[in-house]
């Protein structure tokens, strides 16, 4: 069974003999830990784990265009302070996967707005010149395709940061609804643009607005300004023939999901255990199977014992055998994790069989 054939009948609870060995990747100083372990430099990890791609995605562009022009303000051996490409003026530390150190933002209530509602406009440039070659190579593969969504709110946060846009929420929430609506429309240009000459299999999203207490934003305010464009997307998928709508979002995401659903939102991704306690069991027996998963492997199991390796997945396979979900550590793989237990758990995987 290739791959996206494998992917469909999981993900519609159909037949299926095996699961997927999937492996999202490690961080940098992950990566540099296993070439000191065996992996060899002109070998990738996937390539070395014998991992199986995710997904094939769609080339389109639903990000701002034009971009804005980087700037550097100071760099140094350490470090590097620029205006980024989304405008947000930030501190880059050298060698390291640390968070950049945000510095200053363009758009810090609605007054900013027109800079950057200005670059999420429908645009012919954001379609390549070889979309259409590259779609028929895509339909014709193995992989499963995905096509990207944008995200309705994450974008914002990323632009704003996380202390204007928090008070935005409370403030001025139908400026939020403003900006979700307007990334929703232009989303909905380029599925029109894409979706009548390929059979898509899987919509992704991006949000990461969680973290370890719950949202940035209240549910409330995500239901009554944020769902529908969740909405307007979903709907337009489906018109389509595309059933499986994905979002992104580490954190406890929990609080939003009811609303994520009623948007048409019917796959969580990556199911991120955390200090939180996060389970797709308890969440399959919540929501049933309107919902899907992807993820929810504690990826710091990874680095402990085999024994707790094993249990982790045998906790899950209940679920797995169900269909409607796909194993795969809740994040990147991390630096305290020996390639040997990462090769481990995915040959662990990959003997699976119902």
């Amino acid at each position: 069974m290739r791959s996206r054939d494998l992917f469909d009948s999981i993900m519609h609870y159909g037949a299926f003999d095996r699961m997927p060995v999937w492996h999202w990747g490690g961080w940098g100083e992950t990566v540099k830990r296993w070439r000191e372990e065996g992996l060899p430099e002109d070998v990738s990890e996937h390539e070395f784990l014998n991992a199986e791609p995710m997904w094939a995605g769609v080339p389109i562009n639903m990000y701002l265009h034009p971009a804005f022009e980087e700037e550097t303000i100071e760099e140094t051996e350490k470090y590097r302070i620029f205006r980024q490409s989304d405008g947000v003026v930030a501190q880059h530390f050298k060698d390291q996967s640390a968070l950049p150190h945000f510095i200053d933002f363009l758009l810090k209530d609605r007054s900013g707005w027109p800079e950057y509602e200005k670059r999420l406009q429908p645009d012919p440039a954001r379609i390549p010149d070889d979309l259409d070659e590259t779609l028929e190579r895509l339909n014709a593969g193995a992989l499963a395709v995905a096509v990207p969504t944008g995200s309705m709110v994450g974008w914002l946060r990323d632009w704003m940061g996380v202390q204007n846009f928090c008070v935005t929420c409370c403030v001025d929430p139908d400026f939020v609804g403003e900006v979700a609506n307007t990334i929703a429309d232009l989303v909905c240009w380029g599925l029109d643009q894409v979706m009548p000459k390929i059979r898509v299999d899987l919509a992704l999203g991006w949000e990461d607005i969680c973290f370890k207490t719950g949202p940035l934003i209240q549910p409330d305010v995500f239901e009554c300004v944020v769902k529908p464009a969740y909405r307007k997307v979903s709907d337009k998928l489906l018109s389509y023939g595309c059933d499986l709508h994905a979002v992104d979002c580490d954190g406890w995401i929990e609080p939003l999901m009811p609303h994520w659903l009623d948007g048409g939102v019917n796959v969580m991704f990556p199911c991120e255990v955390g200090t939180w306690d996060a389970d797709v069991m308890a969440w399959r027996r919540k929501y049933g199977r309107d919902m899907r998963f992807i993820g929810g492997i504690n990826k710091l199991v990874l680095e402990r014992e085999r024994k707790d390796i094993d249990a982790e997945i045998e906790r899950r396979k209940p679920l797995m055998a169900e269909g409607g979900y796909i194993p795969l550590p809740d994040h990147l793989v991390t630096p305290d994790t020996p390639l040997d237990n990462c090769k481990y758990y995915l040959d662990k995987i990959r003997e699976i069989r119902f």
